[in-house]
């Protein structure tokens, strides 16, 4: 009877060892289902950040607003005759307007339609 006993024990734990730690086992089962929300997570992330992409090039291919915006949160310009006000936190350093100036007005003919050079 110790005998059978001992058998079946033993055919008992041979049979939970695939079930376990097999190849399609409980635990190869629960890392793959780790992994697979780990990559629905991240697919989710690239979802949103190519919604985000979308929604930037419609606008910038139907609408000036975001060139706008662009321009002035990049770049630092502003418009014409408009007045810019920068509030500075304490730490902060101010940023440099990167408009260019306005070129020179041409230099005046001289005799002989050329132009005059200035002497100092």
């Amino acid at each position: 009877m110790r005998l059978i006993t001992l058998a079946l024990v033993a055919l008992l734990l041979l049979i939970q060892y695939p079930l376990w730690l097999g190849k399609g086992g409980m635990l190869a089962v629960s890392d793959l289902k780790g992994q697979v929300t780990m990559a629905q997570l991240r697919t989710d992330a690239l979802k949103a950040r190519n919604a985000k992409l979308d929604s930037e090039v419609r606008d910038l291919r139907e609408g000036t607003g975001a060139v706008e915006e662009r321009a002035r949160l990049e770049l630092g310009m502003i418009k014409q005759n408009e007045i810019f006000v920068q509030v500075l936190r304490k730490d902060e350093q101010p940023v440099e307007s990167m408009t260019v100036p306005p070129p020179p007005p041409p230099p005046k003919p001289g005799k002989g339609g050329q132009a005059a050079a200035a002497t100092h």
